[in-house]
């Protein structure tokens, strides 16, 4: 029988070699890197962008779904009107979009 079907004798088991480890936790690292931290860090900076070029006049929309043009800016806050003789002053950092001049008129 042994003709037909050869015997498998068992071998002491092998420990993996520190460079196949390395190449393993630097490719983990990689791809960590290339699906999260890269494209949040360049949401971020498209943000940051995003707040310091808002100026007086302009017409955004706040991470909240709140439309305003802009009346006021000052280093945290800004004072969006709403709607004639309403103000409110929200954080710089809840704006999510610099709207087209124009665009809350369409609405």
């Amino acid at each position: 029988m042994n003709l037909l079907f050869p015997v498998a004798y068992a071998q002491e088991a092998g420990a993996p070699s520190m460079t196949y480890n390395l190449f393993l936790f630097g490719g983990m690292f990689f791809l960590f890197w290339l699906i999260l931290w890269r494209p949040q860090s360049k949401r971020a900076k498209e943000h940051k962008s995003l707040i310091s070029e808002i100026s007086k006049g302009d017409e955004i929309l706040t991470s909240g779904g709140l439309l305003g043009k802009v009346t006021k800016v000052t280093d945290d806050y800004l004072a969006v009107m709403v709607a004639e003789g309403v103000e409110l002053k929200i954080q710089k950092s809840s704006v999510a979009a610099a709207l087209p001049k124009g665009t809350i008129n369409q609405i």
